[in-house]
């Protein structure tokens, strides 16, 4: 009687059975996270860089996905933001956790907000639900409301690692200083981040850092109220933006435009301005010359000069140095200048017409006729998208129609008194 077994596999069929295998969980795992809205760019990266995907079952991992978008009601985009993120944060127990835990927070935990900002920071830090339930009690103990608790969670999730005692103190400077405990939770609200600022090192230098360079201490307080963010000015920082705004060279009308809202404001808008060109990687030396250089910048409001960088850096392909040789892209519309020129150059360039590389100085520095007659008089189809000094645009009349009839001047009868004075007047002067 013979007994049939499993046939032995030589070496080159076990490697291709692993690659196999390998191919089909890659699949599988591709699948599934596109079917939660994860796009095709971040899957390779994900896949990649968190080994320990591989090792999970495609079961777990869809029930994670599942916990995620229903229970958590997380949308698709914040979703994907999240795990592309902190991947960790699939882990299945860990989300049973939270199932639970969630609950306990009452209405905070139905926020969706809330809810990416608790699991990412517990993930990282390894934070048990229990410890933000007891944050939560502590902050409305203090006399927090609901709304600005949430907004705290959301945005400074580290308010979990502070003490009771700490939470107390700072709530005790703002009433020394004069701030009334109403005011105070709308401060939080606007700002919560300043949470995580402590008494001795951070608020108290700060005031008297305003007081020492001649501001009043009540507008400090309302400037405080108004705009809470001026908090995150470092010390000496509101300083040097006043010095640099007092030496700006450019038009008057900007310049008042820049100082409408008073000192305060304006350099907390440059800090601003430079907090965010900053975060694309600037230092903060540059971020500052390109304020300096390009004065109409701090007009601008911080979402126009985001979706100037973006457009600069997506659709136009233009390195984001490019704006330390060029900072008047910053300074200009980005509707009325910026898109159209774009439009130009590219149409230009798709149909052959560009005999030599324009770069963002080449279509930024011209002045509109000046662009015009370079890139637009010559190629009439070019007119209607460049929109300015295009025959296809109509113009507003300045006066109505027929006005010059009113301003023409009345046509006098001529008397025989007249004839005979222009009749003697010629024979005079022949």
């Amino acid at each position: 009687m013979l007994i049939l077994g499993k046939k032995r596999l030589g070496p080159g069929e076990e490697e291709d059975d692993d690659e196999t295998a390998k191919y089909r969980k890659q699949i599988s795992l591709a699948n599934l996270f596109q079917r939660y809205g994860f796009p095709v760019s971040e899957l390779h990266s994900l896949l990649a860089k968190n080994k320990f995907l591989w090792n999970s079952s495609v079961s777990e991992l869809e029930g994670s996905l599942e916990i995620l978008s229903l229970c958590f009601k997380l949308q698709q985009n914040v979703l994907v933001s999240l795990v592309c993120s902190c991947p960790a944060v699939l882990d299945l127990g860990f989300l049973k956790n939270w199932e639970v835990g969630i609950s306990y927070l009452g209405s905070l935990g139905s926020s969706p907000k809330v809810c990416r900002s608790l699991l990412d920071f517990s993930r990282r830090f390894q934070i048990d639900p229990d410890e933000f339930s007891r944050c939560v009690r502590v902050l409305r103990v203090l006399g927090l409301s609901d709304g600005t608790i949430g907004r705290v969670l959301e945005g400074f999730p580290g308010v979990v690692m502070m003490t009771e005692q700490e939470l107390q103190k700072r709530m005790d400077f703002w009433s020394l200083v004069g701030i009334k405990r109403e005011t105070t939770d709308r401060i939080y609200y606007s700002f919560p981040g300043v949470l995580g600022y402590t008494v001795e090192n951070r608020l108290k230098p700060l005031l008297d850092e305003f007081l020492v360079m001649g501001f009043d201490w009540h507008l400090v307080k309302q400037e405080i109220v108004k705009e809470p963010r001026i908090l995150s000015l470092e010390l000496g920082e509101l300083r040097t933006c006043l010095e640099v705004l007092k030496k700006l060279k450019c038009r008057v009308p900007i310049k008042e435009e820049i100082f409408s809202q008073g000192e305060f404001q304006a350099g907390l808008a440059v800090k601003l301005r430079v907090d965010r060109l900053h975060r694309y990687g600037f230092t903060r030396r540059d971020a500052l010359n390109i304020l300096k250089r390009e004065p109409r910048a701090i007009i601008y409001g911080i979402e126009d000069i985001e979706k100037k960088i973006d457009f600069l850096l997506q659709t136009m392909k233009f390195d984001i140095d490019s704006l330390i040789d060029v900072p008047e892209y910053l300074g200009v519309h980005f509707d009325k200048q910026i898109v159209p020129r774009h439009n130009v150059i590219e149409y230009l360039r798709s149909k052959g017409g560009l005999g030599f590389e324009v770069g963002l100085r080449d279509i930024i520095k011209p002045s509109r006729l000046k662009f015009y007659n370079f890139y637009v008089k010559p190629y009439p189809e070019c007119e209607k998208m460049f929109g300015r000094f295009s025959d296809y645009v109509e113009m507003k009349p300045r006066h109505p129609a027929g006005l010059w009839k009113i301003f023409k001047p009345p046509k006098y009868p001529e008397s025989k008194e007249d004839l005979k004075n222009i009749k003697s007047f010629m024979e005079e002067m022949v």
